[in-house]
């Protein structure tokens, strides 16, 4: 059975339309599929509105104790309970999570080195045990996961969603055929940022390299590449990071995006 875990950008959550179009395209995916979320900007604007300052170091959020409880509201409750609500409304079983429900994932508080991040979790191999997701997925459900994990101990953690996102594929590609996406507001990784003609279609390790010392690949894609490098190592099928809007291609065996693999 194919398994497809998506990873949506907060540019589409803020975007009622553009998310209402990519979730209809997501219900409509054949086989299982895995929706993950975070929601920095409503999580900034809210933290504004109860005069909570919003700390970020090189785009990571620092979240202390007041930050914490906004973010559980927002991600685990605003933002994933009106994707679910969307969903069931398309007749797509949704079931909303965090890390913590079902012990589904367990992370680390990032220990403090020059930063203090805060309640922040890091994943390692052994933060999620896939059997368990599978039953749910076995049962008819499609989860939305927000960007919250916990210690195993009753301490939520902040996480960041493209981590979530590749460290699902990798445990569940043991189980599944497992195509990890990165769906946001860009066409895909781009030569030059201020041109949507200049997509970079397929990438290798190599040609990452290249891209990184030329310093087209820069900010916050790193991590999202990274990431989708180190899936693809241990196991996941594809990867591939490209516009929400064109979701709906895979539906027609089309390509969008670019699409990361080990070897052109």
């Amino acid at each position: 059975m194919n398994l497809h875990i998506i990873k949506i950008g907060g540019n589409v959550i803020d975007n009622s339309a553009n998310l209402h179009r990519f979730l209809k395209d997501f219900a409509a995916l054949d086989g299982f599929k895995i929706l993950v979320h975070g929601g920095g900007k409503v999580a900034t604007q809210l933290s504004t509105t109860l005069g909570i300052e919003s700390k970020l170091v090189d785009g990571r959020r620092i979240t202390d104790i007041e930050t914490l409880r906004v973010v559980t509201m927002v991600y685990a409750g605003l933002i994933n309970k009106n994707i679910v609500a969307s969903l069931q409304a398309i007749h797509c079983n949704a079931i909303g999570l965090t890390g913590a429900d079902g012990n589904f994932i367990r992370a680390k508080k990032r220990p403090v080195k020059t930063i203090d991040y805060g309640f922040v979790g890091d994943l390692d191999e052994n933060s999620i045990q896939p059997e368990n997701l599978s039953k749910l997925m076995e049962a008819g459900f499609v989860p939305v996961f927000s960007a919250l994990t916990h210690d195993g101990e009753g301490q939520l953690l902040n996480t960041n969603a493209d981590t979530i996102a590749s460290a699902l594929a990798v445990a569940l590609s043991k189980l599944y055929e497992t195509t990890l996406i990165y769906c946001f507001e860009k066409k895909g990784v781009l030569q030059d940022i201020d041109d949507e003609d200049s997509l970079i279609r397929e990438i290798d390790p190599e040609r990452y390299l290249e891209l990184k010392e030329q310093q087209i690949i820069a900010g916050g894609m790193l991590p999202k590449l990274d990431n989708a490098f180190t899936a693809i190592s241990c196991g996941v099928k594809a990867v591939i990071i490209g516009q929400a809007d064109e979701l709906g291609l895979l539906k027609q065996n089309q390509s969008f995006g670019t699409r990361l693999s080990t070897k052109i």
